[in-house]
């Protein structure tokens, strides 16, 4: 029998079969996805599962990227993509998926499994000035992708101090800060969310 490919969805095999697959426990749901139920939850299958919401090539950011590098339990609602100022994009009217533009260098993109994922530095470095999300949610989040990273800590603090005008950076900063000190507080193993297979 052929193996099943890493991430299943809809345009792969009817819904129908895709639910008897799971029932039958030949394969889990994730988030809008379905997997073999021995595939490693690693963040290539993470990945590969938020790109099924787009049929284009896009870059995972935000929420979406940390839930990709384990920093959230699940995956958010609305999955978070962006691309790069100097490409155009074509409107998507879609509520499950937000698209920016953003400045971004290329080191500032990972490849997981070939999908485009924004790295955990860029993550943190965007999740740290994000207005919409409360101090408290932002600092959790930067310290889990911290506590399995030991020189994430210098990398953001290095890509802060390069955007001196950048909007929310003393905010960014405070963040950090509580961040690095939550990292360091939590014992390890237990940022890691419980499985939901």
């Amino acid at each position: 029998m052929a193996r099943l490919p890493a991430v299943l969805g809809t345009d792969d095999l009817p819904l129908a079969e895709l639910c008897a697959a799971r029932i039958d426990g030949d394969l889990f749901a994730i988030d809008e996805g379905w997997a073999p139920i021995d595939e490693p939850d690693l963040p290539s299958l993470r990945a590969a599962v938020v790109a099924l919401r787009v049929s284009r090539s896009l870059i995972i950011e935000r929420l979406s990227a940390a839930w990709v590098y384990d920093a959230l339990d699940t995956a958010p609602r609305t999955a978070q993509f962006c691309v790069p100022h100097r490409s155009r994009i074509a409107a998507i009217a879609d509520r499950r998926i937000t698209i920016r533009e953003v400045v971004l260098t290329d080191d500032e993109v990972a490849e997981l499994g070939g999908v485009s994922c924004t790295t955990p530095a860029r993550t943190a470095f965007d999740l740290l000035r994000e207005t919409s999300l409360p101090d408290a949610d932002s600092v959790g989040i930067v310290a889990r992708l911290l506590a399995p990273r030991p020189r994430l800590e210098s990398q953001i603090r290095e890509r802060l101090a390069r955007a001196q005008r950048m909007p929310h950076r003393a905010r960014a900063l405070v963040r950090l800060d509580h961040a690095v000190e939550t990292a360091s507080s939590t014992p390890v193993g237990s940022t890691q969310p419980s499985l939901t297979r």
